[in-house]
C-alpha cells in the first residue's frame, strides 16, 4: 500500500459513501464507484467513464487501488483446473486455483502470505508467516479468474495458503463484501472457510450471523497423532476444537465439514477410521478424505488407493457421510503453496 492512501477497494459501500459525502460528491457517486470496482471489476480510476475528469483524479489522487499482476498461470491437461500464482503491490506472491465442475466454477483463494501454522503436510507454510492479505487482495483473486475466464464464479473457498481466522477481521469483511447485493452477490451457503482448529475464531464466527460453511482441518482422531501433524493441536485439543464446531452448527444450522488428509501409515489404518467414526458419531457432519499431495520437505507419503477405499467404507458402515476429495490439477502442482514455493526457490536461485 502506497503510504497516505485509502485502499478503495477494502472499504464497504456505507464507508464510501460516507467518504464521497465528505469530499462534497452526492451518495450516488458512491454507488457508482463501488459498482466499477465490484460489479464492473474494473482496474484503474480511468476506466470509471460516467465520473467527472475531476473526480477520477481525485481518486487517484487519495486512494489505491489494489489490483493483483499475474505472474504465472498453469492449466491442468487432465481436468482444466488453472492455477494461478498472482503478484502484490509489495513483492510477494500468492496462489489461487480455479477448479470447473459440473455445478459451477470454484475458486479457491489465500488468506494470508504464507502461513505460521506449522502443518507438517502443507508446503504453504514451510516459509512461515508474511503477512495478512487485506480484503481486497481476497476480494481481487476471485475477480482476477472471474475476468480471466469471461465465467461467473459460484464458489470460493478459503482453503489456500495461510490459516483464515488468524486473518480474521478482513476474512469476515471480505465475506460480507463479496456476498453485498451491490457487489458480485455471492450466496454466504456458496462459501466455505476452512480452519485447522483456531478456536476462539471459531466461536467468533459463529456469532457473526453468517451462513458460511465451516471446515475443520481434522486430520487425527486423537489429540496425540494430531499433534504430530499439526502443532496448533499442542494449543486446542480435539475435546475444546469440537465443542467449537458444535457451537458453529448451532448458531448457523450449517453442516460441519472434517478435512481429513490420509498419511500412509501416520493415519490411514482401520484403527484410525474406528476412532475417528466413534469421535464424530454425534456432529452433524460430512467426512472429506484428502490423498495427501506429498512434498519432498517432508517424507509423507500418500495412502494407497484400496487403504483409502477401506477408510471410506468403514466410515460408511457407521453411518457416517463421506466423499473422497477428487485431486484437482495434480499435474501442475495443485496443492495449498507449491507453485509460490518453487517460485520463490527459482527468485533465489537466480
Amino acid at each position: 500500500m502506497t503510504e497516505g492512501k485509502t485502499d478503495i477497494k477494502s472499504l464497504t459501500l456505507e464507508e464510501l459513501k460516507a467518504q464521497m459525502t465528505e469530499r462534497g460528491e452526492k451518495p450516488f457517486r458512491a454507488k457508482q464507484v463501488y459498482e466499477w470496482l465490484h460489479v464492473k471489476l474494473a482496474d484503474s480510476f480511468d476506466s470509471m467513464t460516467n465520473l467527472s475528469g475531476k473526480l477520477r483524479q481525485e481518486l487517484s489522487r487519495d486512494y489505491e487501488l489494489v489490483c493483483l499482476q499475474k505472474v504465472d498461470v498453469r492449466i491442468s491437461k487432465t481436468d482444466g483446473t488453472r492455477k494461478y500464482l498472482f503478484g502484490l503491490g509489495d513483492g510477494n506472491v500468492i496462489e489461487s486455483v480455479l477448479m470447473k465442475y459440473k455445478h459451477g466454477n470454484s475458486v479457491c483463494i489465500s488468506s494470508q502470505v504464507g502461513c505460521r501454522m506449522g502443518c507438517r503436510f502443507c508446503a504453504s507454510t514451510l516459509e512461515g508467516l508474511e503477512r495478512n492479505l487485506l480484503p481486497s487482495e481476497m476480494l481481487d483473486q476471485v475477480y482476477w479468474i472471474q475476468k480471466d475466464t469471461g465465467e461467473r464464479v459460484s464458489n470460493v473457498v478459503v482453503m489456500g495458503s495461510g490459516e483464515p481466522l488468524d486473518n480474521y477481521d478482513n476474512l469476515v469483511r471480505f465475506i460480507r463484501m463479496l456476498c453485498d447485493e451491490n457487489g458480485l452477490n455471492m450466496s454466504q451457503r456458496n462459501i466455505t472457510v476452512s480452519t485447522c482448529g483456531i478456536v476462539p475464531g471459531i466461536e467468533r464466527l459463529g456469532e457473526e450471523g453468517l451462513a458460511v460453511t465451516l471446515a475443520l482441518s481434522l486430520h487425527a482422531p486423537s489429540d496425540e497423532v494430531r499433534r504430530n501433524l499439526m502443532p496448533v493441536a499442542n494449543r486446542y485439543g480435539l475435546r475444546e476444537v469440537l465443542a467449537a464446531c458444535r457451537m458453529y452448527f448451532k448458531k448457523t444450522g450449517r453442516r460441519l465439514t472434517f478435512e481429513y488428509s490420509l498419511v500412509k501409515g501416520v493415519n490411514d489404518n482401520l484403527r484410525e477410521a474406528k476412532a475417528l467414526a466413534e469421535l464424530i458419531k454425534d456432529e452433524q457432519a460430512h467426512v472429506n478424505l484428502i490423498p495427501v499431495n506429498p512434498i519432498k520437505e517432508r517424507d509423507y507419503v500418500q495412502s494407497d488407493g484400496r487403504t483409502i477405499e477401506e477408510f471410506k467404507h468403514y466410515l460408511e458402515k457407521r453411518g457416517i457421510n463421506v466423499t473422497i476429495r477428487r485431486e484437482m490439477g495434480r499435474d501442475i502442482g495443485g496443492a495449498c503453496g507449491q507453485l509460490r514455493k518453487s517460485f520463490l526457490e527459482k527468485e533465489k536461485e537466480g
